[in-house]
């Protein structure tokens, strides 16, 4: 699997050094990485745990998994964020993070469903926290056996969702029905979606992105808590799978010889680091759409449903055959990023927020065609679980 990092040339270079004698060295076999994708849908012998092993898998940022769960009683839980999986320098106040966890609901939500439970969710049950999350619960939830729940349409598509960190297929245009249809399956508090395949709409926006990378990566400590979290081959990403994973036989050719390594990509004179930085514009100039969400205000609420509105227009992505890749960068809330955080609010026609009571964009996606790819690491689903107390 190529991630967000991951870099396309030298590869061959790698091979050729490590030999042909060493093939066996660039297979990565991340069977037990994906194994939560296989679980997801077995039956645990509680419904809990059954909606979880799909919540799992909910989309998250840096794949930083943040969720941990507490079970009460007999149907009911208890959301916590797990504070060390922050990102306090590309995500100071954690709203990208609390977005994950806002997906990791409506994935529960939609799964419980399945199994016919409601679910009665009390968002922030001891309040908000602000400036940061902090150890008070994110929600609480109960299961309600409910014969005449309605299930959700979406929730075929859990299994196959994808992030795809690849380029877009640039002969395949995205059109205006297909995106007009993501937007259709947001509920009222989801968030609203907006969508852009103008040529010109697409070139600002192109170059915002593009200008908000560089930022993110030319900034030491935002690109080194990146690089901080990269799972650098088999051994690492089935031993550790979260964070950004550098998977496949190039990453393997060049983590055995010595290309590919956490003091290389920091190191802005290297061919790791130029690549790195050369892969993700490709990435960002194969978009053939780009689209926007965004919320009313910047409440700890609005962003968790927020997440719910990321996930299911991702769903409808799915069932679109449309790839979608979440751009983060511009909308992130460190100093050095200001500038172009102002510009992409006015790029889509609102004014950027002061305030958490002002709208704002919480998600920027780009869209378009690219082949199925494999689905990322998960841990397991026992070990997000926590004991009482």
């Amino acid at each position: 699997m190529f991630s967000r990092r991951a870099l396309l040339i030298t590869g061959a270079a790698s091979i050729a050094i490590i030999g042909t004698a060493g093939y066996r060295l660039l297979h990565s076999d991340l069977t037990i990485a994906r194994q939560p994708w296989a679980d997801a849908g077995q039956s645990f012998g509680d419904a809990r745990l059954d909606a979880l092993s799909y919540a799992v898998l909910a989309p998250n940022p840096h794949n930083r998994q943040p969720w941990l769960v507490r079970l009460d009683g007999e149907d009911a839980m208890t959301l916590f964020c797990d504070l060390d999986r922050l990102l306090p320098e590309t995500d100071p106040p954690n709203r990208q993070i609390t977005i994950g966890l806002g997906a990791f609901l409506e994935l529960l939500r939609q799964a419980a469903a399945e199994g016919g439970y409601r679910l009665d969710i009390t968002q922030f049950p001891e309040g908000e926290p602000q400036p940061v999350l902090d150890a008070r619960p994110v929600a609480h939830i109960r299961f309600i056996h409910d014969t005449e729940v309605s299930r959700d349409p979406l929730f075929g598509l859990a299994l196959t969702r994808r992030t795809v960190r690849a380029p877009f297929d640039q002969t395949r245009l995205v059109g205006h029905d297909v995106l007009t249809e993501l937007g259709s399956v947001l509920r009222p508090n989801d968030g609203s979606f907006d969508w852009t395949n103008d040529p010109m709409d697409m070139g600002q926006i192109q170059s915002n992105s593009l200008d908000s990378w560089a930022i993110e990566i030319g900034t030491t400590r935002t690109h080194q808590e990146s690089t901080r979290l990269m799972r650098i081959g088999e051994s690492e990403i089935n031993t550790n799978p979260d964070g950004i994973s550098l998977a496949g036989p190039v990453m393997e050719g060049m983590r055995v010889a010595g290309i590919i390594t956490r003091e290389n990509l920091d190191d802005k004179q290297s061919t790791a680091y130029r690549e790195t930085k050369k892969f993700y514009d490709d990435l960002i100039n194969s978009s053939m759409a780009f689209g926007w969400l965004t919320t009313p205000s910047n409440s700890r609420t609005d962003q968790l449903n927020a997440g719910a509105g990321w996930i299911r227009i991702h769903l409808a992505a799915t069932r679109a055959g449309l790839a979608m890749h979440p751009l983060s960068q511009a909308l992130q809330e460190f100093p050095e990023m200001a500038e172009k955080f102002e510009e992409i609010h006015g790029l889509i026609g609102m004014a950027a927020p002061s305030t958490i009571a002002d709208a704002r964009i919480q998600g920027l996606f780009r869209f378009g065609y690219a082949p199925y790819s494999a689905p990322a690491p998960r841990w397991p689903l026992q070990t997000r679980l926590i004991a009482d107390g």
